[in-house]
């Protein structure tokens, strides 16, 4: 964390599918709230959990120093296919490439695959005569004439936002810049999106896609972020706002509303940043970051205190996990599994009578049966409530009070009757498919990235995590579990953990034996200089650290390793390093090398950012279980036993450091429940955490 950044209070908000989060931090101390997220003005959300943890922490708007929030509204808007009216211009040829994509099936043998449809229909994307060689000299001047009659058509359309990308702008960009001003000075009132601002990369789908997906989101962003600062000067909090991005860093309000496509990820990036910092402070070497809240599950592996990354993902696939069947976007991203696998998850009995829970959500309107909103479906909740897993009058710190009748009339009308189960058995269904899913999702991830998923130690937080951490770290064969406090709020107080950077992404394809090291610096020191450039307002006076990275592949090969650079000049011994460095990489990927082949650089990437927040040794107390008696018992049905099984209710906020408690049992906090299973063992560290281990001999709970 950056110095400015840890002055006075701070604020973090997360707004997810079901709950918004709201975490103040001011010195040691932290007070957090869950609120519904209010889907038509998620804003008014927002400023009831400010408003409400305020009150709480008696501290007076004008106090707050930083406020920085992430969002799914741009993820909702792509998945709900609700942006604004976009149209597409492009090289003339090159009108379909969004259309063919890649000219593959993701499914191979189903003849009956749904492509996702373009963003951008085909009836609104145009061409222009322009050309530009891969080597960016211009082959062809840009037609401004035949830009002028589009701008006519534009306004006939009722275009609202338009995406620009003309075949390798990515190395000469000067067609698309005067794109743009041709048509802002006849239509003022667009916003215009030019692929090789928001992705200045090699490949003409993805950056095409990602333009679009630009254009589609940010007037939306762009008025929502608007009405946001507004209304927050209005409540006196005249501090900073600072957005989360996927990259799993803080940037300026006006680079989100410029590149709001940087915020599709940005609350799950939050909760990544979190278990990040945990794993510094608690030296943990392989970190599974679990992180389950209302609507779906998030998972990403984190090794030595850095998540992997990537600088390419997808939105809104058609069929889940498959890779190619979403939407294209390349920008930097935290690179993490997300399934429809949350609290509110709906459950149903597909035609072969088996139980399918997700990815249809109940969101935050209506919510789960239980939440007595007017939903009738049941959900994950529903199955912990009938499960008397969950408390149905602290529920989010008692602000939703549970309906255990109608959790139980939900279940049995939609899952138990058609199986022949009563509802406790029905809700133990719906319980074990979750977390298989959840489980299969960690389980593939990892083996996709050549980890032995059973060496990691597990963070869990989010609403529904910790209370499935135990029953899915045994499906996995992970024996220790950390819940964070505060965890039903992870993400919020990820945020707070992030530091402020920046990614610049710049492709200039090449042999590595043939670099021109004297341009290459000169490009990547500009580079430096146009990160820099976003940061520091952002954090004035603040030393920044800097990383930089090339993609390389063997010649012809269509995929490549991202390989580390120093961040001083190039020189000769460096090509022989990197050299080395790609077949170390390749041979632990894939068993092998191709000594005989030449190596291509492709993309290079700067980023600058503040420096991470300084962490200290965690404080070892003396463990027992004594002084520690349980709020109470809970009937919680025990599959195993087949039957309801008094356990013992522990409040958290009672627990100190040094407690130890055998599981089964529970313990409650407003956020969130721990739910410890048969087999494992909690102990109450030194930062108030929940440090949870399957105890020697036993195959968990």
């Amino acid at each position: 964390m950056s110095k400015s950044q840890g002055r006075g209070v701070r604020l973090a908000v997360d707004i997810g599918g079901t709950f918004t989060d709201v975490a103040l931090e001011t010195g040691e101390r932290r007070i957090t709230i869950k609120v519904l997220t209010t889907q038509d003005a998620p804003d008014r959300g927002v400023l009831q959990g400010i408003t409400s943890v305020l009150e709480e922490a008696h501290v007076a708007p004008e106090a707050v120093g930083l406020i920085i929030h992430g969002t799914t509204l741009a993820t909702n808007a792509l998945i709900e296919r609700k942006g604004a009216r976009t149209a597409f211009v492009t090289t003339d040829g090159f009108r379909d490439v969004l259309e063919t994509g890649y000219e593959r099936r993701f499914e191979q043998y189903d003849i009956y695959m749904d492509k996702p449809p373009p963003l951008v229909p085909r009836r609104l994307r145009f061409t222009v005569p322009e050309r530009v060689a891969a080597d960016g000299c211009v082959l062809r001047k840009l037609d401004e004439g035949a830009l002028s009659t589009l701008a006519k058509q534009l306004e006939s359309e009722g275009i609202e936002s338009i995406g620009i990308g003309f075949l390798h702008s990515y190395v000469n960009a000067a067609h698309e810049e005067r794109a743009r001003e041709v048509l802002l000075a006849a239509l003022p009132h667009l916003s215009v999106t030019i692929s090789s601002e928001v992705s200045p990369e090699i490949r003409e789908y993805d950056r095409f896609s990602t333009a679009c997906a630009n254009a589609y989101v940010q007037p939306q962003m762009a008025g929502y972020l608007s009405k946001l600062s507004v209304a927050c000067r209005g409540m006196g909090l005249t501090c900073p706002l600072l957005l989360m991005t996927s990259a799993g860093g803080l940037t300026t309000i006006d680079s989100a509303i410029r590149f709001p496509i940087r915020l599709v990820e940005s609350g799950p990036a939050g909760g990544a940043m979190l278990a990040s910092h945990l794993a510094r402070v608690y030296g943990l070497g392989d970190v599974l970051s679990f992180d389950m809240g209302g609507t779906t599950a998030k998972i990403c592996l984190i090794s030595d205190g850095v998540p992997e990354r990537s600088r390419a993902f997808e939105v809104a696939r058609a069929y889940r996990n498959l890779k190619g069947s979403g939407l294209p976007v390349r920008v930097p991203v935290i690179e993490m599994v997300e399934i429809g696998a949350g609290g509110g998850s709906l459950a149903s009995v597909d035609a072969m009578h088996r139980i399918a829970v997700g990815p249809e959500s109940a969101g935050s309107e209506p919510g789960p049966a239980c939440y007595g909103q007017g939903g009738r479906r049941p959900a994950v909740t529903d199955a912990n409530l009938v499960l008397h897993r969950l408390d149905a009058e602290r529920f989010a710190g008692g602000s939703i009070k549970l309906d255990p009748a109608a959790a139980r009339d939900a279940i049995a009308a939609d899952v138990g009757r058609a199986l022949g189960l009563d509802a406790s058995w029905a809700a133990v269904g719906i319980s074990e498919i979750v977390e298989e899913n959840m489980a299969n999702a960690a389980r593939v991830h990892a083996i996709e990235r050549g980890k032995v998923i059973e060496r990691h130690v597990m963070i869990a937080f989010g609403g529904g995590a910790p209370l499935h951490a135990c029953r899915v770290a045994r499906k996995l064969g992970v024996t220790r579990i950390l819940v964070p406090a505060g965890a039903g709020v992870g993400s919020a107080i990820g945020f707070l953990r992030a530091p402020i950077s920046y990614q610049v992404t710049r492709s200039r394809y090449g042999l590595l034996a043939d670099l021109d090291l004297s341009a290459l610096n000169g490009w990547l020191s500009a580079m430096r200089d146009e990160a820099r450039a976003i940061v520091e307002p952002g954090a004035p006076n603040e030393p920044l650290t800097e990383t930089r990275h090339v993609d390389l592949r063997y010649t012809g090969q269509g995929h490549e390793l991202v390989i580390a650079l120093p961040t001083r000049d190039l020189g000769p011994d460096d090509l022989g390093k990197l050299h080395r460095d790609f077949e170390d990489r390749y041979r632990a990927l894939y068993g092998l090398t191709l000594p005989d082949m030449g190596i291509e650089t492709l993309t290079w990437s700067v980023t600058v950012s503040t420096e991470p927040e300084a962490v200290t040794a965690v404080p070892t107390p003396s463990y027992s279980a004594e002084g520690f008696e349980p709020t109470g018992l809970r009937e919680v049905f025990d599959p195993d036993a087949g039957k309801p099984v008094p356990t013992p209710v522990y409040w958290r906020p009672d627990l100190t450091p040094g407690a130890e408690i055998i599981g089964p049992a529970l313990i409650d906090e407003d956020e969130t429940t721990t739910l410890i299973a048969d087999g494992w063992r909690a102990r109450i560290d030194g930062r108030g955490y929940i440090d949870m281990a399957q105890l020697p001999g036993n195959g968990g709970g």
